[in-house]
C-alpha cells in the first residue's frame, strides 16, 4: 500500500517502485526501493490525501502489471541516452556512420538535457516541423525515423518510459498533397554515352569503364565500385577467389564460356579509416559480363598494379577522394577548359543527368533488362541487381546458366547496336605500363581490414 505524508502545505506519496536495493557485489537484498511524488505532474501539488493514495494506488499497479518506470530511469537526459542507444545498437557500420552523425549534429543537441520519459507529443511535432524547415525532406525523414527508433526501445526495451511521444492520426486540417517519388523519364543511351566521354576527360580510360560497368552490371556506386577489387574482377575470377568451395563452383559453372565478377566487398570509411565490408543486404553475387566490358577491365588493370579495379586520379585508392565534387560533378555537370600542369579541354553537360545521382545509372541498368526484346526472367534480374523474391516465387526459382547466358548476348548485342554500329566514339585501350615489381599477381586482394556483419 502506498504511504501518504503531510507536511505542512504539502501532501508526499510514496510507493514501492518493484526494484531491490544492491549489495557491494551487485546483489539484491532484501531492503525494497521507493519512489516518490508530491503532486500528478512537476510543479502541481496533490489537492488531498485522497488524491494521492489513489496516485500511489496507480502506481502500484503500474509495478504489479509491468508498466512501472523507475523515476530515475524516465529522468534520463536524451542526449545520454541517444550516446547509450548508439553504443548498444547492432547496425551495419554504414547505418552507424550516418546515425552517429545525426545524433551529433542534431538529436542530441536538440534535446540536450530533455528527460526522455517527460518528452511529450506537442514537443515532438514542435521538433519535427523545425527539422522539416532546416533539412531536406529526405533527411528530415531520417531524423525522425532514428527518433521513432530509439523511442521504441525507451519504451520496450530499456523501459524508460511508458508510451511513444509519437502520434499517428488521421488527416484533418490542412490538407497536404501526399509526396510521390520523383517521375523517372525515359534515359536513352546516348547520355550516358556522354557520361562515360566526359568521365574519359576527367578521370582517364578509368572513368570511362567505371561508368560502363555500373550501366552494364547494376552495380551499387559508390560502395561496390570502389569495393571490387582485382581478385574478384573478369580477368582473375573465379580461378583468383579464395575460397576453395566459392572458386571450383564458378569454375565449373563459367569455365572459359563466360566472363564473370564478383561483388563481394564494399569499402566504408570508419572512424576515418577504409575498411572493407559485405555488400549492402549481405547481396553477395556473381554478375556475368560481356566480352566487351571484360576487354575494358582487361585494360583498367594493365593500367595500373593496385589491389583495386577503380583507381582515382592519381591512381590511389578511390576512398580518399570527394567523389561528388572532384568526379561526378563534372562529369555530369560540364566543367571548362583548364590549362596548365592539370589541363584538359572544356567538358560539356549532360542536360538529362542534370541534378541526378550516380546511382540512376543502376536504375538505368535494370530499365535496360525489363525492355521489350531482353527476355530475361524476373529472377534472374532481381539476382543481378542483388535483390531477392519474396515468397514462393524466391523459394522455388533459380538462376540458370541459360539466363546468364542469355544476359550477356543482349548486353553484348545493346553495346554493339547502340554504340559501335551508332558510330558513337570509343577511345583506344591505354597503353600497358610496366609493373612496379614485375609481379601484378602479388596486389590481387587488399590488406584493408574487414569488418564482420
Amino acid at each position: 500500500m502506498p504511504s501518504v505524508e503531510v507536511r505542512g502545505n504539502s501532501i508526499r506519496v510514496k510507493w514501492w517502485n518493484g526494484e531491490y536495493k544492491l549489495d557491494a557485489d551487485g546483489k539484491p537484498t532484501k531492503k525494497k526501493l521507493y519512489d516518490s511524488a508530491s503532486g500528478p505532474e512537476p510543479g502541481t501539488p496533490f489537492k488531498d490525501e485522497e488524491e494521492a493514495h489513489n496516485y500511489g494506488l496507480d502506481r502500484e499497479y503500474e509495478v504489479r502489471h509491468g508498466k512501472h518506470i523507475p523515476r530515475a530511469s524516465s529522468k534520463t537526459p536524451m542526449d545520454e541516452y541517444a550516446w547509450t542507444w548508439y553504443k548498444a545498437a547492432d547496425l551495419r557500420p554504414r547505418s552507424l556512420e550516418v546515425y552517429k552523425s545525426m545524433i551529433k549534429t542534431v538529436i542530441a543537441p536538440d534535446w540536450q538535457g530533455r528527460p526522455v520519459g517527460e518528452i511529450t507529443p506537442i514537443e515532438y511535432d514542435r521538433w519535427k516541423k523545425n527539422i522539416e524547415q532546416r533539412y531536406s525532406d529526405n533527411y528530415a525523414s531520417q531524423l525522425c525515423g532514428l527518433f521513432r527508433t530509439m523511442m521504441v526501445d525507451a519504451m520496450t526495451k530499456y523501459r524508460l518510459r511508458t508510451d511513444l511521444p509519437i502520434v499517428t492520426q488521421s488527416r484533418r486540417g490542412k490538407y497536404t498533397k501526399k509526396k510521390i517519388r520523383r517521375e523517372k523519364k525515359h534515359l536513352p543511351i546516348e547520355p550516358i554515352h556522354q557520361l562515360a566521354v566526359n568521365a574519359h576527360t576527367v578521370w582517364g580510360y578509368t572513368g570511362w569503364a567505371y561508368i560502363w560497368t555500373i550501366a552494364f552490371t547494376g552495380m551499387r556506386p559508390p560502395g561496390e565500385m570502389r569495393g571490387l577489387q582485382r581478385g574478384y574482377a573478369s580477368p582473375h575470377w573465379p580461378a583468383s577467389d579464395p575460397d576453395e568451395e566459392q572458386r571450383s563452383e564458378a569454375l565449373g559453372r563459367y569455365g572459359d564460356s563466360l566472363h564473370a565478377l564478383r561483388v563481394q566487398y564494399q569499402v566504408y570509411r570508419v572512424a576515418g579509416k577504409p575498411m572493407l565490408a559485405g555488400p549492402k543486404y549481405e547481396s553477395h553475387r556473381t554478375l556475368v559480363i560481356p566480352p566487351f566490358l571484360h576487354r575494358m577491365h582487361e585494360a583498367v588493370l594493365a593500367s595500373h598494379n593496385e589491389p583495386f579495379v577503380f583507381t582515382s586520379m592519381t591512381g590511389r585508392l578511390l576512398m580518399g577522394a570527394n567523389f561528388n565534387r572532384e568526379y561526378w560533378y563534372p562529369i555530369r555537370d560540364g566543367a571548362e577548359e583548364r590549362t596548365g600542369r592539370y589541363a584538359r579541354p572544356k567538358v560539356p553537360a549532360v542536360p538529362e543527368m542534370a541534378g541526378q545521382d550516380i546511382y540512376r545509372l543502376r536504375h538505368w541498368h535494370r530499365a535496360l533488362l525489363d525492355e521489350p526484346g531482353a527476355d530475361i526472367p524476373r529472377v534472374a534480374k532481381e539476382g543481378r541487381m542483388g535483390h531477392e523474391l519474396p515468397g514462393m516465387e524466391g523459394a522455388y526459382s533459380e538462376v540458370t546458366l541459360a539466363m546468364e547466358e542469355r544476359i550477356v548476348q543482349y548486353l553484348q548485342e545493346v553495346w554493339e547496336k547502340r554504340i559501335v554500329a551508332a558510330g558513337l566514339w570509343v577511345p583506344p585501350f591505354p597503353i600497358r605500363l610496366p609493373s612496379a615489381d614485375g609481379d601484378v599477381e602479388s596486389s590481387l586482394f587488399s590488406a584493408l581490414p574487414v569488418l564482420d556483419g
